[in-house]
């Protein structure tokens, strides 16, 4: 069975015959300008990658042959919000301001965001097109394949933020469509598929019987949705990433999933989330060889959005949700069962969407501990970072406010040992952050009473905070869980033992790997900080090529309005219209 479900014989009859025109014309290929694909390698951190490049006989043999030559790798620091909405909003337009977590509660509209679900997505890219006036990393000729936004690329397949329109001009789902209209696809994928399924079953088994911990609940549709993400994404986003390469256009930004999803309920380093970094490698490596049979030089930039942390679930190490803490804060009563939250959010999403199928009606069910209006709290997790909301307080609630109506609420968060820390506002002293005995760091001036809540979370974590605080949606409460300085592990709010969200741990730190030829993201000793200053990295290396790679004059502000300019700046080959479309 051959991976990623390319048929054997027929794109290599392809290739080669695109080989041999490029042979009978070197001039075509060598006059055209290098183009760029980058691929992101969903929840992979810079020390994960490392690991698995080390050694005589490496985990991902491919990138351990580019980090050996021909390219640099460098980590990067991601914003509080460690997550796949924030940063790759930002890698493809730009900006991510005013997304303080995976989901959030917004008072104005009175609303439940996920980055995720479609209607989301899309107000997220209008926001930030909006705001910025830019159309996107991918503009100009691009493609995006697989991600949560477009980039503002035409040419776009299993994309989150089209997914909701439904209309003649949404195509999405098409890469599917055109994927599955092969029937050598169709049952490769779909063997691949069973095959996958079964093979979570018989790990999630044996990780039962040995009494692996920390350990998640695996069962219901997960094994599906694991699938799903790791074999039918997969194939569907590589082969669709192949006909880029062939149809020679001019950026393409593409996501693999499968080891996030994996790493959630299996752990970041354990030997189930560590398969799938060997079809990823194997992935990569066929998506190399495509491009060497593209009639255009190609540059491979591989990068991540955000790493993992690993850790037992807060509900498994404390035996009580965030949601129910809250609620003992604020004197209410507490269910004696202990809700679950849901896992698989992002992998499940695109499921739904590929399916046709409606969003769900609430970001978060069990963690919701009232509904918008109410006088109760609203709880919402993003990995280890949990939003608490007042929906009957307009505004965000000052602290001042919050210890009148509920005195013991922030002492009794502050002061439990899964907590790292808490941001809330005062309205004498602006952003405050609060840890257990009675710790206080005041981000507007600096003062700390007593020892900084944030030393344990490394240089940084106050920027990172402090910018989160200025966002009009940040909750009313913020909560960081705690950290283990020594192994990074941290205590996820939702049901994952691998997570990401907030700070602490591996989670922070992604990665970049570039083509030595281009010019270094950052000058020698600083770190790239921020999803948006690694969005200008991008955009310089788009630009730097024999001709230009992106429009200059009257165009380029066109560009970076959304508007593709009707002439003027045509595919670089006919090949280039999608037959999706």
């Amino acid at each position: 069975m051959r991976p990623y479900g390319i048929h054997p014989d027929r794109p290599v009859r392809a290739v080669v015959h695109r080989d041999r025109a490029a042979r009978r014309q070197p001039h075509r290929r060598l006059r055209r300008p290098p183009s760029t694909v980058f691929l992101q390698l969903d929840g992979v951190g810079h020390d994960l990658l490392c690991e698995a490049v080390r050694g005589e006989q490496p985990l991902m043999p491919t990138v351990a042959r580019w980090t050996g030559a021909g390219h640099r790798l460098t980590p990067w620091r991601t914003d509080w919000s460690s997550q796949t909405g924030a940063s790759q909003l930002a890698l493809l337009h730009g900006s991510n301001e005013d997304v303080p977590a995976f989901r959030w509660y917004e008072k104005d509209t009175r609303t439940v965001v996920v980055s995720n679900r479609p209607s989301s997505a899309a107000e997220l890219q209008r926001r930030v097109i909006e705001r910025t006036g830019d159309g996107g990393l991918l503009a100009y000729d691009g493609a995006s394949r697989g991600n949560l936004f477009s980039g503002g690329a035409e040419q776009v397949a299993l994309v989150m933020s089209v997914a909701a329109r439904r209309g003649r001009y949404n195509r999405s789902r098409a890469g599917y469509f055109a994927y599955f209209s092969d029937p050598a696809n169709a049952t490769r994928t779909a063997v691949s598929f069973v095959a996958e399924v079964v093979r979570e079953l018989v790990q999630s088994l044996r990780t039962r019987f040995r009494r692996e911990l920390p350990r998640v609940t695996r069962g219901g549709l997960y094994p599906v949705i694991r699938a799903f993400a790791t074999v039918v994404e997969r194939d569907v986003v590589v082969a669709a990433v192949i006909g880029d390469l062939l149809a020679g256009r001019t950026a393409i930004y593409a996501d693999l999933v499968a080891y996030d999803e994996v790493a959630h309920h299996s752990g970041p380093a354990h030997r189930d989330a560590l398969q799938v970094l060997r079809s990823l490698d194997r992935a990569i490596a066929l998506i190399a060889r495509a491009a060497r049979h593209a009639p255009r030089p190609y540059r491979i930039v591989l990068l991540s959005d955000h790493g993992q942390s690993h850790g037992p679930t807060f509900l498994e190490r404390y035996g009580l949700s965030l949601g129910a803490l809250v609620r003992a804060g604020c004197g209410l009563p507490v269910p004696r069962r202990a809700g679950r939250t849901p896992s698989g959010a992002e992998a499940r999403e695109a499921a739904r969407a590929a399916l046709h199928r409606p969003e769900e009606a609430a970001g978060q069910r069990p963690e919701r501990t009232a509904g918008p209006g109410s006088s109760q709290p609203l709880v919402l997790a993003s990995g280890n970072l949990g939003l608490v909301s007042f929906p009957d307080v307009p505004g965000r609630i000052t602290r001042e406010e919050l210890d009148r109506r509920h005195p013991a609420l922030l002492s009794t968060l502050a002061n439990h040992p899964g907590i790292g820390f808490l941001l809330v506002r005062s309205a004498v002293h602006g952003p405050v952050v609060l840890g257990p005995a009675g710790a206080e760091h005041h981000l507007d001036t600096g003062r700390l009473i007593g020892a900084d809540p944030l030393a344990p979370f490394g240089d940084g974590a106050a920027d990172a905070v402090r910018r989160t605080d200025r966002f009009p949606h940040a909750a009313d409460v913020m909560v960081n869980s705690a950290c283990d300085p020594k192994t990074g592990a941290v205590h996820a709010f939702e049901e994952q033992i691998g997570s990401h969200g907030g700070l602490g741990g591996a989670q922070s730190h992604p990665f970049l790997l570039w083509p030595a030829d281009l010019t270094p993201p950052a000058p020698d000793g600083e770190t790239l900080t921020g999803a948006e200053e690694v969005h200008r990295v991008l955009r310089r290396w788009l630009g730097e090529a024999e001709g230009p790679q992106l429009p200059l004059g009257p165009a380029a502000d066109e560009l970076r309005r959304g508007v593709r300019p009707p002439e003027g700046f045509p595919p670089p080959d006919p090949a280039a219209q999608d037959k999706s479309r």
